[in-house]
């Protein structure tokens, strides 16, 4: 299946924009009357055909939608702190797209060690995923966001806290229910401080563990999204 992103798609006839059009005659070698398929990001999938095979301005006329295709049973947000290591950051945002995930945001933390991310450079590594994998939702991704904004701000759903900390905690896999709506921080690579851990906690975040292993910043995040999907099977 070819597909592409086209957010903006209203109509039954669109023109991809120049990226798009490259790609599909260019590079795909497609000709009018062959088959691709669009998606909007809100959950259309659209079967069309190409009538003008132009490789700057393809035109397409869509001839099937379906609605919902793919929705995932349950939403998903990860706030996580992007690693110093921006590479690594990609592969998360990348890995948790293809595994399923409603909303990403990258949390600006005491001890984070990259303070400042390109949005649009993370926006097209999620766009990629997405397509990659025949999603027709495309997940939300946010702007970098304080610890304390993000901790205080009104979240109808359960919420947890990763960190690696001595004490009780109980494992993700046992409080994650099926078709729940969940909010999940992780830390950077030099964790939460104290004070995160316990403003999360007076804002009604739970102290999670992800298990027995000390895992990188970017793997916390993938095996919080994996649990988060398994409980959902």
């Amino acid at each position: 299946m070819n597909l592409f992103y086209t957010p903006d798609i209203q109509n039954q006839y669109y023109q991809l924009n120049e990226v798009e059009s490259k790609h599909c005659i260019r590079v795909l070698r497609l000709q009018v009357d062959d088959t691709i398929h669009l998606i909007d990001g809100k959950g259309n999938l659209y079967k069309a055909k190409i009538i003008d095979a132009h490789p700057k301005r393809c035109t397409v006329e869509c001839i099937e939608t379906h609605t919902e295709f793919g929705k995932l049973d349950y939403d998903l947000h990860i706030a996580i702190a992007p690693t110093k290591n921006i590479d690594r950051t990609e592969w998360f945002l990348e890995k948790c797209t293809e595994i399923g995930i409603s909303e990403f945001t990258p949390l600006l933390c005491t001890h984070s060690e990259r303070k400042v991310v390109k949005h649009e450079r993370l926006f097209k590594v999620v766009t990629s995923a997405v397509k990659q994998s025949l999603k027709a939702y495309h997940p939300v991704l946010n702007k970098l966001t304080k610890f304390s904004d993000l901790v205080s701000s009104k979240f109808d759903g359960d919420k947890y806290i990763a960190h690696c900390y001595p004490g009780e905690k109980t494992h993700l896999k046992q409080l994650c229910q099926a078709k729940s709506k969940c909010l999940i921080l992780i830390g950077p690579e030099g964790d939460f401080s104290q004070k995160e851990v316990e403003l999360a906690k007076a804002n009604g975040f739970k102290e999670i563990s992800l298990g027995d292993s000390r895992l990188r910043t970017e793997t916390a995040g993938v095996v919080a999204c994996n649990i988060v999907n398994l409980s959902n099977y």
